[in-house]
């Protein structure tokens, strides 16, 4: 059976660009967007490692957030890992991740495995989130979960969060204008 030629890609060229923020910054518009100008890349949504934790019956412990299940950080980079060492290029991941400790687990949890990693966090004012986040078609304006994140966003970005990332302030940019800087700033 012939291997496919994504499996002789060069480690060294394996690459994950993610995007951090709180919900309303533009992470998953954004990340189709970075995808169609860096050749060679997909979009995966480490949010489909929780939803998949979630679907466990009888389920795990109780939970507010499935990044507090231990299974779930490891499982994410490995994930990563095996996607893009069979398709090679770059992997555009949409995630927001506030505790440092579970990026931490994460970002060197793929060192080991010489995927670099390209952190952005999508940043904006608190108003423009909560504009966004309110104005929102898909879950409506009576979806209560986004704005509960608005806070522990704001604790982790004035804590260690802009520290250990490239932050894109998308309170005056369109997710496209967004998009060509991160693109821009992974090409060069």
């Amino acid at each position: 059976m012939p291997v496919p030629a994504a499996h002789s890609t060069i480690a060294s060229s394996l690459t994950i660009v993610w995007l951090n923020g709180t919900h309303g910054a533009g992470k998953t518009t954004t990340s189709v967007l970075v995808q169609q100008l860096i050749p060679d890349s997909r979009v995966f949504d480490a949010e489909k490692v929780g939803e998949t934790l979630m679907d466990i019956t009888p389920g795990l412990p109780a939970t507010d957030n499935f990044q507090h299940w231990p299974p779930w950080r490891p499982l994410v980079v490995e994930t990563a890992r095996r996607i893009l060492h069979y398709t090679g290029g770059t992997l555009v991941m949409p995630m927001t991740v506030l505790v440092k400790q579970y990026w931490r687990e994460i970002s060197s949890g793929l060192t080991p495995h010489a995927v670099p990693v390209r952190h952005f966090v999508l940043h904006a004012y608190q108003d423009t989130l909560r504009e966004r986040i309110t104005g929102d078609t898909v879950l409506g304006p009576n979806f209560p979960v986004p704005l509960q994140y608005l806070e522990p966003y704001a604790e982790a970005a004035r804590t260690w969060l802009h520290a250990e990332a490239e932050v894109v302030e998308t309170t005056r940019l369109t997710p496209a204008q967004a998009a060509v800087q991160i693109a821009e700033a992974v090409k060069s």
